[in-house]
């Protein structure tokens, strides 16, 4: 049996239409991890139209971390282009209400906090890098382990742009030391889901100081002759909202992604 057989997902070889149906009937509820192999997930942040300039000159400059893929007019809750005709209210397992920068509550459902001033910013994610790394026969531990992905949050600072401006949160895959290279390699071939790892190794170098207890996601088994390699996160906007405190955000909750249209083929280089 090949890794990417070890590594099946029940709905890997659905359609992101299909997925995004079964989250909108909450038939699915929880990390997305390993669906849909082939096809980009994204992260989420949606802000009143007031902090929009802001929040887009945040990802521009910060491209690593808040690689745009589609950006909403105001008060739509229809999508356009990653993901034709999703609800962006309804298409996600979870979201996270925010407002001044603490969260209020986490919801399979965001309708009833909707509202008409609103700007979505779907943000290309680490999960869908993943089916190549499988691809390369490079085991991706929270899909071998069927959990969340370890996320963190660093002591990297972002650059802050109006308001915006925090931490950086990252995401964790133990790799062998011999297959390091080849992921480094695989990863950067996508930029817009962040591309190349933004460290390798001693994670209190930037300012993890307990890798088996991961800010957001789950702990995950890292073995012998593995090293711990850390990607940019999508997470990130979320410790930005805890550090700039807009009045209103709704963002996904951490590994309950929005699954695209876009296939990873599209956003290679």
């Amino acid at each position: 049996m090949n890794t990417a057989e070890l590594n099946a997902n029940p709905y890997k070889n659905w359609t992101p239409q299909e997925v995004r149906a079964l989250v909108r009937a909450q038939k699915i509820t929880g990390q997305t991890s390993g669906m849909c192999a082939g096809y980009a997930q994204a992260n989420l942040c949606v802000l009143p139209k007031e902090y929009a300039y802001d929040f887009l000159l945040f990802c521009q400059r910060n491209p690593k971390s808040c690689p745009l893929l589609e950006v909403s007019d105001e008060g739509s809750r229809i999508l356009k282009t990653s993901a034709p005709g999703a609800d962006i209210a309804t298409d996600i397992p979870k979201y996270r209400i925010w407002k001044d920068g603490a969260l209020v509550c986490e919801t399979p459902d965001a309708s009833e906090f909707w509202q008409n001033n609103l700007v979505s910013f779907i943000i290309g994610c680490s999960f869908s890098f993943e089916s190549l790394l499988i691809d390369a026969e490079i085991d991706v531990r929270n899909i071998s382990q069927n959990c969340n992905v370890p996320m963190y949050l660093t002591n990297i600072e972002t650059e802050h742009a109006g308001i915006f401006g925090g931490k950086l949160v990252v995401s964790m895959r133990p790799i062998p030391y011999n297959q390091i290279v080849k992921a480094v390699t695989v990863t950067s071939r996508m930029p817009r889901v962040h591309g190349a790892p933004v460290h390798i190794g001693n994670p209190e170098a930037i300012g993890i100081h307990d890798i088996s207890r991961p800010d957001f996601g789950d702990a995950v088994e890292i073995r012998p002759g593995e090293v711990p390699v850390f990607w940019c996160c999508g997470v990130t906007p979320q410790s930005v909202v805890m550090s700039s405190k807009p009045s209103f955000c709704i963002t996904h909750a951490p590994g309950n992604m929005l699954i695209t249209d876009l296939t990873n083929a599209s956003l290679t280089d």
